[in-house]
């Protein structure tokens, strides 16, 4: 589904340079669900964001479908990750000026669709994340966990075959958190996704089919116990 070749990333000082990783190599087969471990600051957040294509590496190959993304121009990048790719982050990212139901139309509006189907599939996605009730209010009178909920419907409203989610636990008490993972893997099942989750809490790891640790510029492959 997704693979990097020898993926590297620095960032320019005024003295040399500051480089996160090199040579990082990584495989997601379709259906799997990944989890990348490591402490706080060590390129996790980083290495999602180019798999999402929300920034650009140094150097490497970022293939999806077996197709090199990176030779791909904005506008087609754009495409992808509407079309292909849904994210989850830590602090949801709502709009909260706007309706829970709205918030989740949004993808959907960017890619043309017509409001009526919009809300229609919006909709059908809060039903699968237990809050179709509370499709009228704003994000700020939801709970962190349901926060998150919304946030999980709106990346996958779209339909994408990945699904990228950054330490989506990480604002929440591990009650909730644990009933988030729950949610992710039900719906991963459920929809057929290959998903990547992004943490640097090891209880993540027993929702997960294969375990990735980072550390010092490295990705190293962990044996399942």
């Amino acid at each position: 589904m997704i693979e990097t070749r020898n993926l590297g990333k620095e960032y320019p000082l005024p003295e040399g340079v500051l480089r996160i990783f090199e040579g990082l190599n990584f495989e997601l087969s379709e259906g799997d669900l990944g989890a990348i471990m490591g402490v706080s600051g060590v390129g996790k957040t980083t290495f999602l964001n180019l798999l999402g294509l929300l920034d650009k590496p140094t150097e490497g190959k970022i293939l999806i479908d077996g197709e090199d993304v990176l030779l791909k121009n904005e506008k087609e990048k754009a495409e992808i990750r509407n079309q292909k790719i849904g994210f989850v982050f830590q602090f949801y990212h709502l709009l909260p000026e706007f309706t829970t139901l709205e918030n989740v139309c949004f993808p959907l509006m960017i890619r043309g669709v017509e409001m009526k189907e919009a809300q229609r599939k919006a909709l059908g996605l809060l039903g699968e994340v237990s809050l179709e009730d509370k499709a009228h209010l704003r994000p700020t009178l939801l709970s962190g966990g349901e926060q998150q909920r919304v946030a999980i419907a709106r990346a996958l409203v779209n339909e994408p075959k990945l699904l990228l989610a950054d330490e989506p636990t990480g604002n929440l008490d591990w009650n909730t958190g644990e009933k988030i993972l729950k949610l992710i893997q039900e719906l991963h099942e459920k929809r057929g996704l290959s998903s990547v989750i992004v943490t640097h809490n090891e209880k993540v790891a027993q929702f997960c089919h294969k375990l990735y640790m980072m550390e010092s510029g490295r990705l190293k492959l962990l044996p399942r116990l």
